[in-house]
């Protein structure tokens, strides 16, 4: 239970390496904070295509749309607090910051949603008077 505490709440990582300079800290900080703000933004657009907008295509396209990006929001969420914990454990050991998934992920998933908003727009047709 130690290790997933430690993993979860960052305890055990200030035990390693130095103390960067607080501004890369900090900088590290906002950068999770702009990675939930975006998750946050998918979970609210996710909730409004299921529940808002309901003359948005065929309910198989909302829910396909809502869905895919409610989990694009909780992937981003989830991998967030992994890329803090690795950026700080890499400055305190003074390494290369290494690599993330989340900028593809963002955006090729960000690109389907796009694609399925348009599919759901066709196949809604004309409105009926």
């Amino acid at each position: 239970m130690g290790k997933l505490r430690d993993a979860v709440l960052g305890t055990g990582l200030y035990d390693e390496g130095e103390d960067p300079d607080y501004r890369f800290s900090l900088a590290n900080e906002r950068t999770f904070l702009a990675w939930i703000r975006t998750s946050l933004a998918l979970l609210a657009g996710g909730v409004a295509v299921l529940q808002l907008v309901p003359d948005l295509g065929p309910r198989w396209a909302r829910v396909a749309l809502g869905a895919g990006l409610i989990v694009l929001a909780v992937l981003l969420a989830a991998m967030s607090h992994r890329r803090w914990r690795r950026n700080e454990r890499a400055m305190r050991l003074k390494v290369s910051l290494p690599p993330t998934a989340q900028i593809p992920l963002l955006a090729y998933g960000l690109g389907l949603a796009a694609i399925g908003a348009l599919v759901a727009v066709l196949l809604v047709g004309s409105p009926k008077p």
